[in-house]
């Protein structure tokens, strides 16, 4: 019998690169993603009955979906971050959950620096005014100069850093383990996170979620940043209260912010956020570029091919799930 891999990654179709990528490898495909499912009323437990791998987008594969494919042997997720994937379950039923670290980190990189160009320059503000009639010239502010705080100084933050100490900017950072040969090299200094927020005009996160950031950057962290400091959030919308972050705007404490992430996507309508003109909201696509895509699909590809057939993937989230017992 061959070997069934699913996709569900929206952006992935028939007839493209990692489908020949897969059926080269001898494997029969499936497309699912969410739109497919969603017009022909189907769910991911009713597609994953018969599949080996699974080339994964931002779907919850919970531990219900795991527990409904008796074949399952690998997860290949489509990006850096793994939150939608029951990791403890994954393993306890011998699955190997892989990622793909690293392979947007220009794309999200440069839209970090895209949205601190909005936020700075007012560019949002003044499209509307133009579009309701105004010729608005309300004073922006200059990048060069201005301090960056990122909170997690990874791949993608150190990629962050150095667009932005191009720029002419200050960089700091918090992160526990930070690569002290790039310190050394570009003068990020670190410091813990309540010193950051205190010094920094505009603020960046660049973490993953787990239960130790959930909620990191609560009414407490908010109140510690700048007056009239600005927030970016490309990592995950945990990490943020919105309800906290829609408080302190109201209340006109920060200058804005801008969220490429959001604790639950899309945005709900009764979302306080949507109403509030201090606010950017872009819809998850800090990674959405054909470059970033193309990397990632096709190393989360190659990562469920080496499972399958046996050999070592290039990054493992969970190294333990070979020895548990199905």
């Amino acid at each position: 019998m061959s070997k069934r891999v699913l996709v569900t990654t929206p952006y992935l179709e028939p007839g493209g690169e990692v489908d020949r990528l897969l059926t080269e490898a001898g494997f029969d495909t499936v497309f699912a993603p969410a739109t497919l499912r969603q017009a022909s009323g189907l769910t991911l437990t009713g597609v994953v009955r018969e599949v080996d791998g699974i080339v994964a987008g931002t779907d919850a594969f919970t531990a219900e979906v795991i527990e409904a494919a008796p074949r399952l042997r690998v997860f290949g997720r489509c990006g850096a971050g793994y939150d939608n994937i029951d990791v403890a379950c994954a393993t306890r039923r011998g699955v190997a959950v892989t990622h793909t670290p690293g392979a947007n980190r220009r794309s999200v990189a440069e839209h970090v620096l895209a949205l601190m160009l909005n936020c700075a320059r007012l560019i949002p503000q003044n499209t509307a005014a133009i579009r309701a009639g105004d010729w608005a010239q309300r004073s922006g502010r200059e990048l060069h100069g201005a301090t960056l705080g990122l909170v997690g100084l990874g791949a993608i933050g150190r990629t962050v850093a150095r667009l932005t100490l191009a720029l002419g900017m200050r960089v700091l950072a918090t992160e526990p383990n930070p690569d002290r040969e790039f310190l050394a090299e570009t003068g990020v200094r670190i410091l813990p996170l309540p010193g950051l927020l205190a010094e920094s005009d505009f603020v960046s996160l660049h973490l993953f979620l787990d239960d130790s950031t959930r909620g990191l950057i609560d009414a407490e962290a908010l109140r510690a940043m700048k007056p009239g400091g600005y927030l970016i959030n490309t990592a995950r919308g945990g990490i943020v209260d919105e309800d906290a972050l829609a408080d302190a705007l109201e209340r006109g404490e920060l200058g804005g912010a801008a969220l490429d992430v959001l604790a639950q996507e899309p945005l709900p309508a009764t979302s306080r956020l949507r109403g509030l003109d201090s606010v950017l909201i872009t819809a998850h696509i800090g990674g959405a570029t054909t470059q970033a895509r193309s990397r990632s699909s096709l190393l989360a590809a190659r990562q469920v091919i080496d499972v399958l057939h046996g050999r070592p993937p290039a990054h493992l989230v969970n190294p333990g799930y070979a020895q548990e017992v199905r």
